[in-house]
């Protein structure tokens, strides 16, 4: 398969998911079903193999962010029926001022955002951005948005985040001075790509449809019994903080110990998110007076506008899935090894390679780092913390529609495609891109 070929198949069939769901209005989920296949059929790929690699990656990527995002919104819902989601917002609005409320998201979002996958970090926080808008009569997506560019942040470029750690590993790169590096460059990123920009294109997008996902939260008065501000964010940091225990697990106890494996297993993202469902049906639910046939009922019709964002999720999934199985992923990357450039452009347009074919910021880090790693061993005068940076800055270029992140924010937040490609897939370039800029000014210091 030539380069030149691989690269028009990839770019064929996202454009033609584009126009499909945007100008013909067909069902999501079956054109990025048919779609992956008809790309894995024209790369060559046997057509018996060709399902299974769809299926395969569909399941690999539900079989976490599925349940992530199931006990995500039961934790949001609980935050939601308890006033807790109300607690937070009017206290962050008292103290940060109605006119700056998408700064304090911004702020939340690169704390919460930094031992936490971006889905979790999302569903999290996403009942508060609904709650805040309503409450202070703010556009959804300026207050959204800066979260949302926080989250990627973090995710990108500042450790412990898994996805860091990775390439932390492969270059080789010292860990405090990596979280140094990455706040003093992530933090004018999170600025620019976060508040500033929601600010400009928020009055741009207008929010036409209704939303089932914010008015499941809002529509309604806040409830008279509610919880303490600080009860309230101890619950929902409470995932955060098992996930930070798991983090540090290796240093405070020996790799294999019953200690080692016991806080490893209570900060698994989905132990940790489950931990915090049952506290909040304590805390959030039983201590406010709901009852447990109430609380049932609301963690059951949470559920329910979830099952498309599911489906989306896990077609991106076998989308990114198909690219690789039929090898256009890996002409497009070794196409781009071909080519002389620094070895920091090199780790970044690796990353991004791999980010638009595959879609997860983490499979693109890693893959990126393991190919630049090496090369970066042979360089001189390289800052492998500044590669690390970099690297993560690339993963998340685009925000391409293979991502689960694409679909998160658009169903969230009720965008259409053209929406979420002028808002989400903008703020996600516009990370990759300053990230790269940032580095590259930074290593003539460094």
């Amino acid at each position: 398969m030539s380069a030149l070929f691989a690269i028009s198949l990839a770019s064929a069939a996202i454009l033609a998911i584009v126009v499909l769901i945007a100008f013909f209005r067909l069902n999501p989920f079956i054109v990025l079903f048919t779609t992956s296949l008809a790309l894995a059929l024209a790369a060559g790929m046997p057509a018996d193999k060709v399902v299974k690699s769809f299926e395969e990656g569909a399941g690999h990527v539900l079989g976490h962010v599925g349940t992530v995002i199931a006990l995500g919104t039961m934790l949001g819902k609980m935050l939601a029926e308890s006033g807790g989601a109300d607690r937070i917002a009017l206290t962050i609005s008292n103290r940060a001022g109605r006119s700056r409320v998408d700064w304090a998201m911004m702020i939340i979002g690169l704390l919460i955002g930094l031992p936490v996958f971006f889905e979790v970090g999302f569903v999290l926080l996403i009942p508060l951005a609904f709650v805040l808008a309503a409450r202070t009569d703010t556009p959804l997506l300026r207050v959204a948005l800066p979260m949302g560019a926080a989250l990627s942040v973090t995710h990108a470029m500042i450790p412990p985040h898994p996805a860091t750690l990775l390439a932390l590993s492969a270059y080789h790169a010292n860990t405090g001075h990596t979280i140094f590096l990455g706040i003093l460059i992530g933090t004018p990123i999170a600025i620019i790509a976060g508040p500033l920009f929601a600010r400009f294109i928020a009055p741009r997008v207008p929010l036409t449809e209704a939303n089932p996902l914010a008015e499941q939260f809002v529509n309604r008065e806040p409830p008279k019994n509610m919880p303490g501000f600080a009860i309230t964010v101890f619950t929902i940091l409470s995932p955060v903080v098992l996930m930070l225990v798991a983090s540090i697990a290796d240093r405070v106890s020996a790799p294999g110990t019953t200690l080692n494996t016991g806080l490893h297993f209570i900060g698994n993202t989905d132990i940790a998110l489950v931990l915090a469902v049952i506290l909040s049906f304590y805390v959030l639910g039983l201590a406010r007076g709901f009852s447990r046939e109430t609380i049932l009922r609301f963690t059951n019709e949470c559920l329910g506008p979830t099952a498309l964002i599911m489906l989306l999720v896990g077609a991106g999934g076998g989308f990114g899935r198909e690219l690789v199985d039929s090898g256009v992923s890996k002409v497009i990357t070794d196409t781009a090894l071909d080519f002389n450039v620094p070895i920091l452009v090199l780790g970044w347009l690796l990353a991004v390679i791999v980010r638009v074919a595959c879609g997860s910021a983490t499979v693109a880090m890693s893959t990126a780092s393991s190919i630049a790693g090496p090369i970066l061993l042979k360089s001189h005068g390289v800052s492998p913390e500044l590669m690390v940076l970099v690297t993560g800055a690339g993963s998340v270029a685009f925000g391409p529609m293979n991502d689960a992140g694409f679909w998160q924010i658009k169903e969230y937040l009720g965008l259409t495609v053209p929406q979420t490609i002028k808002t989400w897939c903008v703020i996600e370039t516009l990370i990759a891109f300053l990230g790269l800029g940032f580095c590259l000014l930074a290593s003539l210091f460094i």
